[in-house]
């Protein structure tokens, strides 16, 4: 069995910084696009926020490959572990697990994506999906689940508060990197304003300390260039920049009122 190569897995395992960015339209073509630019490290479909279905999945999947770009999902909390599993089978090369909480949802996150075999405390059996299409090959299959990438939110107060044994469990179980999120920590506080403050600054900075202070990479999502410096003073190498929509938004906003300006003038 050929093992779909995981090039995020690698340049982690190496050492090297990743670049992502995130795409919320279900079409195949956005992730090949992506891919052809030659920019990206790979490409994270935010299907919390979007729609799709398990056909849908394997053309993203293909459509990545084609463009040399392995794939990260992110899930809503509810049916992460089926979804999760899904998207491994149609090729997806990595998963972004939400609103963890406690230590045992890492361990449930853990489990859901990871080979149910001694030592590993998985769940995760032989299944003839994309990776496995040619047949019963245990070893081939268990070495794709193994290069997996795993990433879990830090979005809520709760779960900043167990942040210390969050981190431990997190460590110990080989999660990648961790991803702080904003917004749905400010709404589980109650505080929808705090975000964008100087207040919540300081709570993402212990984020990204601790998640190092215990070899778990913390990763960052920005919206612009010139927001990486500061982070790359705290020691993120990992960062996910713009999201497709925003991006066509505001590229055919310029378009469209800067011709608007001439054709009104002329």
């Amino acid at each position: 069995m050929a093992v779909i190569e995981n090039s995020l897995r690698q340049r982690l395992d190496a050492g090297a910084p990743t670049i992502g960015t995130h795409f919320m339209l279900a079409d195949p073509d956005v992730p090949e696009i992506i891919g052809d630019s030659g920019a990206f490290d790979y490409a994270e479909f935010v299907a919390e926020y979007s729609t799709f279905d398990m056909p849908l999945l394997s053309h993203l999947a293909r459509a990545g490959q084609c463009g040399n770009l392995p794939l990260m999902i992110k899930l809503d909390q509810a049916g992460q572990a089926f979804w999760a599993q899904a998207a491994l089978g149609a090729g997806f090369k990595a998963v972004l697990f939400t609103d963890i909480r406690t230590p045992d949802d890492v361990v449930s996150a853990h489990r859901s994506v990871r080979a149910d075999a001694p030592g590993v405390d998985g769940h995760m059996g032989v299944k003839l999906r994309r990776p496995a299409l040619s047949g019963y090959n245990a070893s081939g299959y268990s070495a794709d689940l193994e290069s997996i990438v795993t990433v879990i939110m830090i979005e809520k107060n709760v779960a900043v508060e167990e942040l210390d044994a969050i981190l431990t469990v997190a460590r110990d179980l080989k999660i990648d990197m961790t991803q702080w999120g904003p917004a749905d920590f400010s709404f589980s506080r109650g505080e929808p304003e705090l975000m964008g403050t100087e207040e919540i600054r300081e709570i993402e900075e212990t984020v990204i300390r601790k998640s190092i202070e215990y070899g778990v990479a913390p990763r960052i999502e920005i919206g612009a260039v010139e927001q990486a410096p500061r982070y790359l003073d705290l020691g993120v190498r990992h960062f996910c920049i713009g999201w497709d929509r925003f991006v066509m938004q505001s590229g055919l906003a310029a378009l469209g009122r800067g011709l608007r300006t001439l054709v009104d003038d002329a």
